[in-house]
């Protein structure tokens, strides 16, 4: 009985292992997070809470009505930067995320 209850330790500190590295993996940036994942097998994966984890891990620290963090793009043709500190008090900003086709 107490060999038993030594394997069912020895796996359940292995699986907060793999989840405590896997949540680490996912604070990387995302081309480092990318080639941490490939590695991983996918049955592993299955066994895993990624959606609970990859929200805890990229929520980020904005609430609702925070100011949006300074950040300097480069305009479509390519010519100049915009920086969006430098749009603050001259007219409203919408900031668009993906394909807007």
């Amino acid at each position: 009985m107490r060999t038993l209850f030594k394997i069912a330790g020895g796996l359940v500190a292995l699986y907060l292992a793999l989840l405590g590295g896997l949540l680490a993996a996912m604070y990387q940036p995302p081309a480092r997070f990318a080639r941490i994942v490939s590695k991983v097998p996918g049955p592993v994966m299955r066994i895993v809470p990624f959606p609970p984890l990859w929200r805890k891990a990229r929520a980020g620290r904005l609430q609702t009505g925070d100011p949006a963090p300074d950040f300097e793009l480069p305009t479509l043709d390519k010519q100049s930067r915009v920086r969006l500190s430098s749009l603050r008090s001259s007219r409203p900003v919408v900031l668009v995320f993906g394909s807007y086709t």
